[in-house]
């Protein structure tokens, strides 16, 4: 198994720019009870795009195979299907396996 993994201290990674399908972004992620992984859509460009930015996003925590992201405004991310986006992962002891979009 290969993962990202952040300490304690925590760490990012940031996605090139990608397109996806789907109404709803997963991950399998592995936290301590103490970690976290936040998730913030951009656009191309870097800006975040309103309503999933960081600081609207709700995080994920626990050991699970597919976890939904959610933000203040839920988890569907279809009006975002097929643009050219970029992903932002702020993550605090924590291990990202794998992320997919799905319907």
């Amino acid at each position: 198994f290969a993962s990202v993994n952040a300490p304690f201290a925590g760490g990012e990674m940031l996605t090139k720019p990608l397109q996806f399908s789907g109404k709803k972004l997963t991950l399998n992620l592995s936290t301590s009870s103490v970690g976290s992984i936040g998730v913030e859509i951009q656009d191309e460009a870097g800006t975040p795009l309103k309503g999933y930015s960081l600081e609207e996003c709700d995080g994920a925590f626990g050991d699970e195979i597919a976890q939904v992201v959610t933000w203040r405004k839920g988890a569907d991310v279809s009006s975002l299907a097929g643009q050219t986006v970029r992903l932002r992962f702020v993550m605090k002891d924590a291990d990202l396996y794998a992320l997919q979009f799905v319907d």
